[in-house]
Order: structure tokens, then C-alpha cells, then sequence
């Protein structure tokens, strides 16, 4: 599939697209513009102690780990909740978030709020009340604490002593001669690393049991910033992204829109689904005239060059085997078939042909109210016996038209177009004319069928946005049934405004026939080189030819 296909429902639905991302897009800023700016303040806590030592142990580390996650989610639990808002003395807590740093010990707390004080009380509270729940936060710990970090203190001086007097007496070793002097001397030193060794014992008990050896503690390394720049919200990304998920959903809903439609629009599609040529592009009238003989009113206008350019593709394509029979009908109902039967003919009629117009939908028939003539005669009359095909016979305006309306509606239509005397009316009309084109029903009852079999080709008409997919198939299978040969599509009611259905009579539409007063599509970029050039260049020709020869 090519890429103007896939992206055709796009380029269609250009209008719901761009309305979908500026409403999203204004809607979004309008709830955007009102919201408050979000402030982040954040403190980093450490679980334990090991990081602090020189030489951890792997189980020291992993244990630290073990810890901090347990703060991490104690910190998440109501009471925290509710001990920060009581420290405060606020009635609720903004949004916050605690996570555990991964392959580390340490946690991060983070506020957000639209008070950067708040933010950074909060931060700082939480810290504090998870610190109060160590073991070593309470009150006999604290007294314990105070009373350990004393004695260690007088023993690190007392440490500190006793090793100077070490020192000094192993100096004064080295100076003694007398083997009493070096005896005392020696007894001495050995007095004094006993008390030291005794010391350093027991500064090692009492520092097992203060904060500086506990493994469950907690410490702020970075306490809560108070927050200068805001973190959010991101307005210009909120109102982008809006944006583009209206669009994304438009554009969703374009492609369903499509999807659901199965009417037939574009010529290439409906090569693609019923195998044949689209040879006639008729523009939508919006005038009261819609269903009279437009080309005989308008011969100079862009539908009747569409017609007579139908009229050239059904001449070349009775070049090998002659149109003389031409049926005109449809998938369904209310498609412009019986317009586009008669303006076929009078076209061919003004080439200098004789034509003759068979009104054969002798259950709905219209060609009679569209041309103004009477139908108290007509070719369902001719089935009863007392009348020929002369009789039932109207010429329009003293033309080159012949017209045989339906006459009266019959109890059993198709039963009288499919007998004998309807294959001998036809031969009849055959010699009274060059062509008869024959304006029958839809396919959606048997009659088309019928006469689909008796004719030399089947021109088929097609709505612009009104035929179904399953009626144009339903109707190419019944005409493969009885081997109709079918000359193509003519796809009618075309909006002016398709500029990319007429294709190459686009310069017609906006150039040509302008000047004649009819409604024609405007240009989509103005006035193109091509249409001046046009203008200057090509106009003055066909307006020539045109004097010389009307019917051109």
C-alpha cells in the first residue's frame, strides 16, 4: 500500500487534527496557568556507623544495608505520619517520598510542596522523628551516653599518661649503668604497660556500649535545603503534551472514522474494488436546475465538458465492437442516475447523432417530471399490444433526442423487460437512432439485471460519499452473472470542494468556467502560474474554436 493511502484519512480529517490540539492545548493551559509552583526540598540520613570506620566489614556494610531499608519503610507508616504533623503543628503532611539509595546506606527524604519552608520543616522532621525511634534515642540512653563519653574521656587522658610515662622511662633506661637501677627501671615499665593494657580494655568495653560503636543509629549527613527555585509543574511540556494526545486521538478517531465509512469516494478506490475505470467525474449541482437537462441549459459550463468528456470515453471505447444500446444505471437509489442518463444523451445528441431516451424504470420512473413531458403514453403501453414504438415516441425540443417515457406502472415489470417484445422494442430503437440510452433501476431489483443482458454496455453511477462498498460489489457480481460488459464508472455528485477527485479538470472548474458564472471550486493557493499562464495562453484558442463551432 502506498503512503497517500495510509495517509489519506489524515489529510482528510487536516480540520479535526488541528481543532483537537488547540482545544487540548487551551484547555490545558487554562487548568495549568492556575496551578501552584511545586518546591523539593530534600535530607540525606546514614544507617550505623560502618562507613565511618577505617576498615568496615563486609558484614558490617550489609547489615547497615538491612537497616536503612527497615527505616525506609517505617518512615512510610502512619505514626511517623502522625508524630511529624504533631511536631509541626500541622494538620497535614505535603507529598513525600523516602527511598533507600541503592547499594548504599543511605536514605533520602523528599518534600514537595507549594511552601518552600513547609518543605524544608517537613524534610527536616521526618529525619528527626526516624532518629528518635533508634534504640539509642531515649532518655536512659541519653544519661548513659552522657556518663560513657565522660569516662572515655578521662580514659583517653589517663591512656594518653600512661603511655608518656612509658616513653620517659624506657629514655631513661637507656642512660641507667647500675643492675639495680636497670632492674627498678624495668619493673617499672612493665607496671605501667599493665595499666595501660588495663586502660585500653576498658576503653574498649565502654566504647562498645556508647553511639560511637552502635550499629542502629541513625545521622544526618546533609540536612533538608530550603528550596529557591521551583521544580514544577512544567506548564509548556503539560500544554505540549496535551497537545499531542488530542492528536494522537484525533488521529485514532480519523482512521476510525474512515474505517467506518464504507461509502466510495475516491476514483482509485473504486478501480481497486470493482475492477473498472472511473470514466466520468460529475460535480454536485447546488442549484434549483439540479435535475433538468443541465448541458442544454448550461453548454458551456464545467458539467457539461464533464459529460461530453464522458461522452469521448464511451465513443473510444465502442471502437472495436459499437455502442448502439447504453445502460445507465446504479447501485441504489437517490445516486443522480436518471440525471446523468438524460445529459449523456443530449451530449450525444449535440455531437450530431441521433439518440433515443428510454425511460425503462417502470417502477420509479422520473425522466418524464425531469424533461416536462406527459407519460399517458409510454413503453410499458407497448407491452399490451395496441401500440408501436412510434406511437409512444417524443421528440425533445426538435433536437436530435427521441424520448420514450415509461408510460403506465405495470403489476409485473420484469417479467415484460425480460420477455421477447422487449428484445424486438429494442431492435426497433436501434433503427430508429444511432444510440438509445436506456435510464433503468437500481440494481437493487431484478429489471437492471435484466436488461443489463440485453443491452451493448452498462454504464454504472456511482455518489460521491453515497455508495456503499457491498452495493457497488453486489452489483458487479449480478452483471458478471449474465455477462454484461460493463463500459465504467461515473462517479457523480462530486463536491467542488474535491479538488483532488477531478483531477485533471481542476482548471476547468477554477479557470475555464469561471467567467461563466457557475459555482466552481475555488483554488486552493489563489491563482497559480499555471492559471495565468492558462488565461493568456490557451483561453484565447478554445474561445476560437468555440466561435467556429458551438457544439465543440
Amino acid at each position: 500500500m502506498e503512503l497517500k493511502y495510509i495517509l489519506r484519512p489524515l489529510l482528510k480529517w487536516w480540520w479535526l487534527l488541528i481543532i483537537a490540539a488547540l482545544l487540548a492545548a487551551f484547555a490545558s493551559y487554562m487548568v495549568v496557568r492556575q496551578q501552584p509552583l511545586i518546591y523539593q526540598s530534600n535530607t540525606t540520613l546514614v544507617a550505623g556507623s560502618a562507613i565511618f570506620e577505617s576498615n568496615p566489614s563486609s558484614n558490617e556494610l550489609y547489615l547497615n544495608q538491612q537497616l536503612a531499608t527497615f527505616y525506609v519503610e517505617l518512615a512510610k507508616r502512619e505514626p511517623v505520619r502522625s508524630a511529624t504533623m504533631e511536631a509541626l503543628s500541622i494538620t497535614f503532611l505535603p507529598a513525600y517520598n523516602i527511598r533507600l539509595i541503592p547499594n548504599s546506606q543511605f536514605i533520602e527524604i523528599l518534600v514537595s510542596d507549594t511552601d518552600p519552608l513547609r518543605a524544608q520543616a517537613v524534610a527536616n522532621e521526618l529525619a528527626n522523628q526516624l532518629i528518635q525511634l533508634t534504640p539509642s534515642y531515649t532518655e536512659e540512653s541519653q544519661v548513659r551516653d552522657d556518663f560513657i563519653d565522660e569516662q572515655l574521656v578521662r580514659l583517653e587522658a589517663r591512656i594518653t599518661e600512661t603511655q608518656d610515662e612509658i616513653n620517659e622511662q624506657q629514655a631513661r633506661l637507656a642512660d641507667l649503668t647500675g643492675a639495680r637501677a636497670i632492674a627498678d627501671a624495668e619493673t617499672e615499665i612493665a607496671n605501667l604497660e599493665r595499666r595501660l593494657s588495663d586502660l585500653t580494655t576498658d576503653y574498649a568495653n565502654l566504647l562498645a556500649n556508647s553511639d560511637r560503636g552502635a550499629v542502629n543509629t541513625l545521622t544526618v549527613i546533609d540536612p533538608a535545603n530550603l528550596p529557591r527555585t521551583p521544580v514544577g509543574p512544567n506548564k509548556n511540556l503539560m500544554v505540549l503534551l496535551s497537545a499531542a494526545a488530542a492528536l494522537g486521538i484525533a488521529a485514532a478517531a480519523a482512521y476510525l472514522l474512515e474505517y467506518l465509512d464504507d461509502t466510495l469516494k475516491m476514483p482509485d478506490e473504486i478501480s481497486r474494488l470493482v475492477g473498472l475505470p472511473v470514466i466520468g467525474y460529475i460535480a454536485d449541482i447546488v442549484k434549483e436546475d439540479y435535475l433538468g437537462a443541465y448541458v442544454a441549459k448550461h453548454p458551456r459550463s464545467a458539467v457539461a465538458e464533464a459529460f461530453r468528456s464522458l461522452r469521448t470515453d464511451l465513443e473510444f471505447a465502442g471502437v472495436d465492437k459499437p455502442l448502439e444500446t447504453i445502460l445507465v444505471a446504479s447501485p441504489g437509489m437517490s445516486v443522480g442516475k436518471t440525471s446523468v442518463a438524460i445529459n449523456l444523451a443530449l451530449v450525444i445528441a449535440q455531437s450530431g447523432k441521433k439518440v433515443v431516451l428510454v425511460d425503462a424504470d417502470l417502477r420509479k420512473p422520473s425522466v418524464h417530471r425531469i424533461l416536462g413531458l406527459s407519460n399517458h403514453r409510454g413503453l410499458s403501453d407497448i407491452f399490451r399490444g395496441n401500440l408501436e414504438v412510434q406511437h409512444v415516441t417524443t421528440n425533445w425540443k426538435d433536437g436530435n433526442l427521441t424520448v420514450v417515457t415509461s408510460g403506465g406502472q405495470p403489476p409485473n415489470p420484469a417479467e415484460l423487460l425480460s420477455s421477447k417484445k422487449m428484445n424486438q422494442v429494442i431492435q426497433t430503437l436501434k433503427g430508429m437512432a444511432d444510440v438509445v440510452v436506456v435510464d433503468g433501476p437500481p440494481f437493487l431489483v431484478t429489471d437492471a439485471t435484466i436488461l443489463s443482458a440485453k443491452v451493448d454496455g452498462v454504464v454504472l453511477v456511482y455518489r460521491y460519499g453515497h455508495t456503499r462498498r457491498n452495493e457497488a460489489l453486489n452489483t458487479i457480481n449480478q452483471l458478471r452473472r449474465v455477462d454484461a460488459r460493463v463500459l465504467g464508472v461515473v462517479l457523480n455528485r462530486i463536491p467542488r470542494t474535491r479538488e483532488d477527485v477531478f483531477g485533471m479538470y481542476n482548471y476547468y472548474y477554477r479557470e475555464y468556467y469561471a467567467h461563466e458564472g457557475e459555482d466552481v471550486a475555488p483554488s486552493v493557493n489563489g491563482r497559480s502560474w499555471f492559471s495565468r499562464i492558462f488565461r493568456r495562453k490557451v483561453e484565447p484558442v478554445l474561445e476560437s474554436v468555440e466561435a467556429e463551432d458551438p457544439t465543440t
